[in-house]
């Protein structure tokens, strides 16, 4: 099953919503099975994603939760309750689904071969309704008006940022990418949005008006203020609909406050459209969520600690430095890997300035660029900073741990998600 669903990604991304609305027709339409909330953005809607989700969870609201990418298995993009589905049952959604699709293809049905990321989504909606999940939170994979998710009707949705990322599919400026995003709004429902650029929310205005969906800017009469400087992020958030807190936030950084509002008032919209989630659900949500991979910090044994963040576009990028400029003043040790089609420049501008020295490595995707080419371009944009070259990330992090103190890893998913399962196979990762 999963070397069928592998030899999808070759066909690599292709935008457009034929191919999905014909498979999951032929399927009989899961995605109608259960309510949707969607949620897009350039950063953050997956820590939105997964705030709702175990807000939902806590509400006991039987929920899935789809996300993409994965860090190391498949499995993570699909979560029914409070993990994600088993093995078999992966299997046998997928291999229904893979052969349905071999059907319309045989048949004329399907006019092109559905692209890996067409596959995953269908199989998701399957899953959920063969589990009869209640609600289920979507991410967007890529934009929104062409994602293979968009297919849904959602109860509710949000837009959480807008910034440079994709814009090979997305556009080249801001508002054209605006215009992608804000394809996931559909008439009448509840869209909520974070802190967008003037540009982008204008774009993002104008959608929702012309579909007649309400628009619910995450700050408007909203306030959130924070109780400590250290450690876990403690705050109240005040809405015009409840209080919250003081909680402590599960997330790492201090752009997941405004993550945390955006996922409080999408709660809200959806509990103002029916779905049972009280204020208690929705504060759980916020403290007791998992999302590996976004700052998060692992201790390992016999070394200092490692610190793990995707950080793959520019805005992220300035996240984790603002993360690591207030809360590791000691500058740790960087190991970075990052995709070809990257601004690399702008992620190395943000990030080397809080760091010691740097690891330059790479993921084994034909994307990413290789670790020698990376070091020449870490040298180019700050070259007085100490570099070294390891083409593999897990030898990458090791020599970076010789120094003793921090390692903070980067630059890329996939390189985060090679580090830490490393690091759980050693079994030190706790």
């Amino acid at each position: 099953m999963i070397d069928r669903l592998l030899a999808l990604d070759t066909f690599g991304v292709t935008l457009g919503l034929d191919n999905i609305s014909r498979l999951c027709a032929a399927l009989g339409h899961p995605e109608r099975a259960f309510t949707t909330l969607h949620v897009a953005g350039t950063n953050g809607k997956g820590s939105v994603t997964a705030m709702v989700h175990a807000a939902l969870v806590a509400a006991g609201v039987h929920a899935g939760r789809y996300i993409s990418p994965h860090l190391v298995d498949l499995a993570e993009r699909f979560v029914i309750g409070a993990a994600p589905v088993d093995a078999d049952t992966l299997r046998r959604a997928a291999e229904d689904v893979l052969d349905c699709a071999d059907t319309l293809r045989a048949t004329g049905g399907l006019p092109a071969e559905p692209t890996f990321f067409d596959a995953t989504t269908a199989i998701a909606f399957e899953l959920f309704r063969r589990a009869r999940v209640e609600v289920a939170v979507i991410e967007v994979g890529l934009g929104g008006r062409y994602d293979s998710t968009n297919i849904i009707a959602p109860l509710a949705g949000a837009i959480t940022s807008i910034g440079f990322d994709h814009q090979q599919w997305l556009g080249e400026t801001i508002e054209a990418i605006a215009f992608e995003k804000a394809g996931i709004i559909k008439p009448g429902m509840d869209v909520v949005i974070g802190a967008l650029p003037d540009e982008a929310r204008r774009v993002v205005c104008n959608v929702a008006r012309e579909r007649q969906a309400r628009i619910i800017d995450a700050a408007d009469g909203a306030r959130v203020t924070k109780h400590s400087r250290s450690g876990p992020t403690a705050v109240i958030i005040q809405t015009p609909d409840d209080r919250y807190g003081p909680l402590s936030l599960a997330l790492r950084g201090e752009h997941q406050l405004g993550n945390a509002l955006v996922a409080v008032r999408l709660l809200e919209a959806a509990r103002r459209r029916g779905v049972r989630v009280p204020s208690e659900a929705i504060a759980r949500g916020l403290t007791e969520v998992d999302w590996p991979g976004r700052l998060e910090l692992i201790h390992v044994q016999s070394g200092g600690p490692v610190l793990l963040d995707a950080a793959h576009n520019v805005d992220g990028a300035r996240a984790l430095a603002a993360y690591l400029g207030s809360q590791h003043p000691e500058r740790p040790a960087l190991v970075i890997g990052i995709m070809r089609d990257k601004d690399i420049e702008g992620i190395l501008e943000a990030l080397l300035p809080v760091v010691s020295s740097v690891v330059a490595t790479a993921a084994d995707t034909p994307r990413a660029i290789p670790a020698s080419d990376l070091a020449a371009r870490i040298m180019a944009t700050g070259p007085s900073i100490p570099v070294r070259t390891e083409p593999d990330p897990q030898r990458a992090v090791e020599q970076a741990m010789m120094a003793g103190g921090a390692v903070c890893v980067a630059g890329s998913l996939f390189v985060v998600g090679v580090v830490r399962e490393g690091l759980r196979r050693r079994a030190i990762l706790r």
